[in-house]
């Protein structure tokens, strides 16, 4: 087959942030075939970067490369008794996938409902919210081996998932191209309200038993009032990820800040609420030249209009600084940097 390899192509379309760099090459894979022969041509010895809806990377310079830019779609459903195994392609929009499910009445990612990105993403940095993970619900994923040319089935043990991470940002970072994700979801539901504004919402809204449509209504109106929307002012939603720190390093702080918002971890650690500690540095709201930190979520760095990658990315190490600094705790940013 035809590679359709498309030369000097601005990337502002292709990432959240609205940066405006370019890629020397970009190519579009629906299908597998198409990996298949991205390798028989040897450009996954070149320099590349597999991209979904751009809603996790910022984007610094231009990409000096191949830009593999994942848009299969497709999605099809098992049942066995009281579970349903749905399997969809890496190019599915993540939200459309939540809805779709929900119309089907299969329960299980409700919570996670309107997380930016695509199905293919999903795993590789365990997506969660509002007190639901990705890990709980993965059954197997189809990726593409960019050194051998083959395609694997990775099972939920294989991937080693824990808090945003996975196996394909640690050992394989860059080496496999997940191609589509199996999910384990169940006919019948058990809902989740006990994290966040969920039940305040619910109350306010006089819902006593909720549906999992009505918990994804809810969490994506909490999410909307909180995040801006990428089509108006460019983010990656998160920038950093919650830092979990040891029982130890939680007393300290607690005696010295009562009022720090944590959640508790397995092997007695404790996670952090990483916005709120940019919000005591007294980053919330700010301007940062062109970029500057979201009003609503101290969480979210944003391209108020006409930000460079690398302006973003200079803002992000003050405020690691800064935390740091206060807190002794270091951030970990969540998006990938090119």
């Amino acid at each position: 087959m035809e590679l359709n390899i498309q030369s000097n192509i601005s990337l502002k379309p292709f990432n959240t942030f609205g940066i405006e760099e370019k890629t020397n090459f970009l190519i579009e894979v629906n299908d597998n075939e198409t990996l298949t022969e991205i390798f028989k041509q040897g450009l996954f010895n070149k320099n590349f970067f597999v991209l979904g809806a751009g809603s996790n990377v910022l984007f610094t310079k231009p990409f000096d490369g191949y830009i593999i830019r994942m848009t299969s779609k497709g999605i099809q459903a098992k049942i066995e008794s009281d579970h349903v195994y749905v399997t969809a392609k890496a190019g599915e929009i993540w939200n459309d996938f939540v809805w779709h499910c929900i119309r089907q009445n299969y329960a299980g990612i409700e919570n996670m409902a309107l997380i930016p990105g695509t199905v293919g993403a999903s795993p590789v940095q365990n997506i969660g919210a509002y007190g639901a993970e990705l890990m709980y619900v993965f059954h197997t994923c189809e990726a593409f081996d960019t050194k051998l040319g083959t395609f694997k089935t990775f099972k939920k043990e294989d991937c080693n998932f824990s808090y945003r991470d996975s196996i394909f940002k640690t050992e394989y970072k860059g080496r496999f191209i997940i191609t589509e994700v199996t999910y384990k979801l169940s006919l019948t539901p058990k809902i989740n309200t006990s994290y966040g504004a969920i039940e305040a919402e619910l109350v306010k809204e006089n819902i006593t038993q909720p549906s999992i449509a009505d918990i994804a209504t809810i969490v994506s109106k909490i999410r909307v009032e909180k995040l801006p929307d990428p089509s108006t002012v460019g983010n990656a939603g998160s920038f950093f990820k919650n830092p979990v720190i040891a029982a130890d390093n939680f007393e300290r702080l607690l005696a010295l800040y009562p009022a720090i918002p944590h959640y508790p971890m397995p092997d007695q650690q404790t996670k952090l609420a990483a916005g709120w500690l940019i919000e005591q540095c007294g980053w919330k709201g700010k301007d940062y030249g062109q970029a500057g930190v979201w009003k609503n979520q101290a969480l979210v760095l944003i391209n108020r209009q006409h930000a460079s990658g690398q302006e973003i990315y200079n803002l992000s190490v003050q405020i690691i600084k800064d935390v740091q600094d206060k807190f002794g705790i270091t951030l970990e940013r969540e998006v990938n940097l090119l």
